[in-house]
């Protein structure tokens, strides 16, 4: 199929924009720098489900106005050549009448206007895809505020992979420059070969750690990169750190959360209207039609040979009003009845749903509060384990500790450390999960 210039000119505008998006986030080298914000951006533009979604809209819109076009006049032509090899005969009184003659050929070319003047169904019909378009451009918000909350909860994911990562090599390097101390007092017989043993022990299982921490750092990119819709091999920085989110951290506002924007309960009200609309539907079943049909007619009648222009041909025109009453149908009453018993499901539905939702809000607000007074007692925590590590390390060098407190104080403050990182991504999790559930729009246009 050959493309117009118009074609080629929206396919060139796409490519151009899909290339410049990513090049005004990439460096020299191909890495692409990335933030939150980068991240979402570039994953409503690309990810396929939103695509996806949006297709969806547009094959309601198809039909909304295939709905309208039922309307528009409709014009068929037929044509018919019938050979009559032997005619009918029909007797009556004793006579003998032939129908037609043997060997002879008819032929007839017609063309039928017909146009619907009432008709209560279609009218209906055209309602019902325009609720049935609200639904899916509501399930395409959904899959933008679904995938928003993926992509956010995956960054805050590798944010922390990425601190617990910087915390285990710093307590790798810690216990190698440890290890190397020691040993070198060892060499020289100032200490005992425990010290050297449990030195080593500490940074062989340091290392264990690290390489855990890597390659779940690896993971977290790759789940990331695939919610954004980029391939696997493209290269990701991320110049950001969860501790710069410690500000961030306050209390969700106290009372009931307004649900209004919720994308569950806002399709549930939309299935709720369709429901409404296609029972007004259903009593169109009981309402009469009404249509117009214009018929125009060339007939030739008996022709002895087979060249269609020889034929004497004979035209006619009519045309008719259909009326259509509805007495009485069985299955209309049963649709009826099946319909109120869906609107009643979809009630109790949204009920629980409601409550549901509430309740988790509820939940996602006491983690966070939860949350900030664990990250105050954390954050605390990282600061004594500082100064045990500093403690720790000069009673080692004056003789007056064990290579045991140092390596169990060095432990503690990576555990710490760790431990504060995972407090700011549980509020920042509970807090996207938050934004999901209450609908909140912060990043759509």
């Amino acid at each position: 199929m050959k493309l117009t210039l118009k074609k080629w000119g929206t396919f060139l505008v796409s490519f151009t924009a899909s290339v410049s998006s990513f090049a005004q986030y990439t460096s020299d080298d191909g890495t692409l720098s990335l933030n939150l914000d980068k991240a979402i951006e570039i994953a409503l533009a690309k990810n396929p489900t939103i695509r996806v979604a949006d297709q969806e809209v547009q094959l309601k819109e198809v039909a909304n106005k295939e709905a309208w076009q039922t309307l528009l006049p409709s014009v068929t032509v037929d044509a018919s050549l019938q050979h009559t090899l032997l005619a009918a005969q029909m007797k009556l009184g004793g006579n003998t009448f032939k129908m037609g003659q043997d060997n002879t050929n008819t032929a007839a070319a017609s063309a039928t206007l017909s146009l619907p003047l009432f008709a209560p169904a279609v009218y209906q019909s055209m309602k019902l895809t325009k609720e049935d378009i609200l639904l899916a451009q509501e399930k395409a918000r959904g899959s933008r505020l679904d995938l928003i909350n993926q992509v956010t909860k995956a960054y805050y994911a590798a944010l922390l992979s990425k601190d617990s990562y910087d915390v285990v090599k710093k307590g790798y390097n810690t216990a190698k420059e440890n290890f190397d101390v020691v040993s070198s007092k060892y060499d020289v017989g100032s200490v005992s070969e425990y010290d050297k043993i449990s030195a080593e022990v500490q940074m062989r299982s340091m290392n264990s750690s690290l390489v855990s921490t890597e390659t779940g750092l690896r993971l977290a990119l790759l789940q990331l990169k695939v919610l954004m819709g980029v391939t696997a091999d493209m290269n990701l920085s991320i110049e950001d750190s969860l501790k710069r989110y410690e500000n961030s951290l306050v209390l969700a506002s106290n009372g009931t959360e307004d649900l209004g924007g919720n994308t569950t309960l806002r399709q549930l009200d939309a299935n709720t209207q369709l429901l409404m609309r296609t029972r007004k539907t259903l009593y169109t079943n009981f309402m009469p039609t009404l249509a117009f049909q214009l018929t125009g007619q060339y007939q030739s009648l008996y022709n002895d040979n087979w060249n269609l222009f020889k034929y004497s041909w004979a035209p006619s025109a009519s045309f008719a009003f259909a009326l259509s009453i509805p007495i009485f149908k069985a299955s209309n009453f049963t649709s009826l009845k099946s319909n109120s018993i869906q609107l009643k499901q979809m009630e109790d539905t949204r009920l629980d749903t409601e409550r549901k939702l509430q309740l988790a809000a509820e939940g996602y607000k006491q983690n966070m509060a939860s949350t900030i007074a664990q990250v105050e007692s954390n954050k605390k925590a990282v600061e004594q384990a500082n100064k045990a590590v500093t403690i720790s390390s000069k009673r080692y060098d004056v003789g007056r500790g064990t290579i045991l407190e140092l390596n169990q104080s060095e432990t503690a403050l990576t555990q710490a450390e760790l431990t504060y990182a995972q407090s700011i991504y549980d509020y920042l999790t509970n807090s996207a999960d938050l934004d999901y559930t209450l609908g909140r729009e912060t990043y759509l246009k």
